[in-house]
């Protein structure tokens, strides 16, 4: 008699849960994870050879779509010359400088490999800079999985129902305060009482790990009051929303700036990339120049810079972020319109090319908002978008991602799906 395992079986027995990062389990959702071999565009391919249109898009790197022909060059063409240097290279001054492009008000970057290691080096250099200890974070707003930001997590740990991670250590997470997301009242009250020992708070200015969430403007503007009060860094982790809520910094929409960004996802087309920008007296601080140490072997790594340079050269050469926007805002026209017809218990939240779809009537401010969700209505209509080649992301603490790819074929297709698996 002859047996097979799946994918699934298979990883199990050499990867730790049959994958190497929490959500894509399944936990949150149910049944098996989907195997992926290819990426085509605005599909992806599974190893059964089924097509799927793709809203997760590598969790948001593929604004482009799957192998974007510019940047699959560029990266075969830096391959060539070496796939690690260890040392400098013009490359990394090239995306540097096209970063600082879209982030003006900024006078340096330092890239590194990935968004955790971007945020967990701002926070160090906060901390440098400010000679403080305390960081402010916000329920659900996930920044890695750095131990000072476990004491309150999104995205994975709340998808497996761990909002807290073994292993944290007391001293390191009594440093780190959790406030509600929007809530400016607590902002205002916690400065007052600890403002002084306060190094730094950082936000996504856009949520992606409970889903979309958008900031109140009076919330964001008071933590620039308060930052500049009490001599504190403003830190925005745009590792998610960077070039995907807008074509650049979210501060272009916001109307406040931050001291220090983090970027992620997009900047590396793909690849695993992370930077942080702040001004030449913020930065200044950091190793060689300053007390502060970070460093990173890969970092810099020439394949990432060549298809870096490549995305962002794309997103100020053609309309392909305006594109991705288009599709995004009338995919959630229609979704909306069907809720509305329907009266169903159910929202969507927007961004630029961000969306999220709740199933929830309450308004969504805060992670205690996107609790309120039918989680288990969601797991049904995540699995019937499945079995109608429909991928989103596996958990409702997610966002999905638009590309300037997809069809109007494949939005349309969407809408149908979406419907159907509605009623």
């Amino acid at each position: 008699m002859i047996t097979t395992t799946t994918p699934f079986e298979d990883a199990k027995k050499v990867l730790v849960g049959g994958v190497n990062s929490p959500v894509r389990a399944f936990k949150s959702v149910g049944g098996d994870p989907v195997f992926f071999k290819q990426g085509e565009g605005a599909y992806l391919i599974d190893e059964n050879n089924k097509r799927y249109i793709d809203y997760v898009l590598s969790w948001g790197p593929h604004l482009l779509g799957h192998a974007n022909p510019g940047i699959t060059k560029a990266i075969q063409d830096a391959a060539q010359l070496s796939t690690s240097f260890g040392a400098p290279s013009v490359a990394e001054t090239t995306l540097a400088k096209k970063i600082l492009e879209f982030y003006p008000f900024m006078d340096k970057v330092r890239l590194v490999n990935s968004g955790t290691e971007a945020t967990m080096s701002a926070i160090r250099l906060a901390r440098g800079v400010t000679k403080k200890s305390l960081l402010i974070k916000f329920n659900g707003c996930y920044h890695g999985h750095s131990d000072a930001l476990l004491v309150a997590a999104g995205s994975g740990a709340l998808t497996l129902g761990e909002p807290d991670s073994a292993g944290v250590l007391a001293d390191t997470a009594k440093n780190t305060l959790v406030l509600d997301y929007n809530d400016t009242q607590a902002v205002h009250a916690l400065f007052k009482e600890k403002g002084h020992q306060i190094a730094a708070v950082i936000l996504e200015p856009v949520c992606g790990n409970m889903g979309v969430v958008l900031p109140d403007e009076a919330f964001v503007k008071a933590l620039r009051t308060n930052c500049d009060a009490y001599n504190a860094m403003l830190i925005f982790d745009e590792v998610m929303a960077g070039f995907r809520s807008q074509n650049g910094a979210t501060s272009n929409w916001l109307g406040v700036q931050p001291d220090i960004v983090t970027l992620g996802k997009v900047i590396g087309g793909g690849l695993p990339c992370g930077a942080y920008l702040g001004k030449q007296n913020v930065m200044s601080q950091l190793a060689p120049e300053g007390p502060v140490y970070q460093a990173g072997t890969l970092s810099g790594n020439p394949l990432v810079m060549a298809a870096g340079l490549s995305m962002l050269t794309q997103l100020q050469e053609t309309n392909a972020f305006q594109k991705a926007a288009q599709n995004t805002k009338w995919l959630v026209s229609q979704i909306l319109e069907d809720i509305n017809m329907h009266k169903y218990p159910m929202q969507v939240i927007s961004k630029g090319t961000m969306f999220c779809i709740f199933f929830t009537a309450k308004p969504v401010r805060c992670l205690g908002d996107v609790k309120t969700c039918d989680f288990e209505r969601f797991n049904v209509f995540y699995h019937r978008l499945l079995e109608q080649g429909v991928y989103f992301p596996p958990s409702q603490y997610e966002a999905c991602f638009m590309s300037s790819v997809h069809s109007q074929h494949d939005l349309e297709k969407t809408v149908a799906a979406i419907k159907l698996a509605l009623r």
